[in-house]
């Protein structure tokens, strides 16, 4: 007992000593006060800032998103059937959008954004009819883009 005592009183004086013994940083002052910076830079830098800003504004105006409709064309789980109708109907429908989306252990591929109903039930005639889809097709309720009209990108 009185060696863990006398342990503890050389621990404490030891650190006594140590903390008097340590010196804070000193503060260094810069000798030069009142410098000056000088930035060069390139003038192509904010044309091309300007550009892309006026690119992503163009953007935001020209797509938007509401409620409409989209074909269900095929859910199967043959990955090379989904590829062959996806790139035949991108071949054939340039203008219409084609979705593939995986939700396991399926392969769902819509097609259209379609803001009209009517106009959507006269395309899955159409694709009925001329057989272009190996299965049923249905109509489903999506949150489509929409594009604005001709008059109004002006």
């Amino acid at each position: 007992m009185y060696i863990c005592l006398m342990n503890k009183c050389l621990l404490f004086s030891f650190l006594v000593l140590l903390a008097f013994n340590v010196n804070a940083q000193t503060i260094v002052t810069d000798p030069i006060n009142n410098g000056t910076i000088t930035i060069e830079k390139d003038e192509r830098i904010d044309i091309l800032g300007e550009k892309m800003l006026a690119y992503n504004i163009n953007l935001a105006k020209s797509v938007r998103s509401g409620r409409g409709y989209r074909l269900m064309l095929l859910r199967t789980n043959d990955r090379n059937m989904a590829m062959q109708l996806r790139s035949k109907l991108l071949q054939q429908f340039p203008e219409h959008k084609v979705y593939m989306i995986y939700q396991n252990p399926f392969i769902k591929l819509k097609m259209g954004n379609f803001v009209d109903k009517d106009e959507a039930e006269n395309f899955k005639k159409y694709l009925i009819k001329n057989k272009l889809s190996p299965g049923n097709i249905y109509l489903v309720a999506e949150t489509v883009e929409i594009k604005p009209p001709k008059e109004e990108e002006l």
